[in-house]
């Protein structure tokens, strides 16, 4: 559906901020569509993004300054949500042999699992944007990257 059916504005100021408004809104239906998917398995968006990145590490250990840098929202508190992933069990900290003040975060083998559910039922996610070809989505990458410089 075209962007000023979606929020029944007929006329921009320009294309740039047509745009502009159109990633926007894309943007927070694909956080709400994943918010709900993610909520069957009682995670956040920002959790999994977390849980993604020290499995691409996995086993070796990452400090949260690390996380920090590759999440998505690079505002997200990640001492906050890294104690929320230990109170699940879905990590474990320890300390870091070269720096006794910071420690390193390791994914469980209950973390492990939940990943694994979780992965068995991504082809939902990609049902989302599925009537986009696969040229369509390549091109659509090359334009997002291209615009954030």
């Amino acid at each position: 559906m075209k962007i000023e059916d979606e929020i029944q504005q007929k006329e921009f100021r320009s294309v740039y901020q047509k745009t502009t408004i159109n990633l926007l809104f894309t943007s927070l239906r694909m956080n709400e569509i994943h918010a709900r998917f993610f909520k069957r398995y009682e995670i956040t968006n920002q959790q999994f993004n977390a849980l993604r990145i020290l499995h691409g590490q996995h086993p070796e250990p990452l400090s949260a300054r690390v996380i920090k840098e590759r999440m998505l929202d690079r505002e997200s508190d990640v001492s906050r949500l890294l104690d929320r992933l230990l109170r699940k069990k879905w990590v474990v900290k320890k300390i870091n042999p070269k720096d006794k003040r910071a420690f390193d975060v390791m994914l469980t083998e209950q973390a492990l699992e939940l990943l694994d559910s979780i992965n068995h039922h991504m082809a939902e996610m990609d049902a989302v944007i599925s009537h986009l070809t696969e040229s369509e989505c390549e091109t659509l990458n090359a334009l997002l990257d291209k615009s954030r410089g």
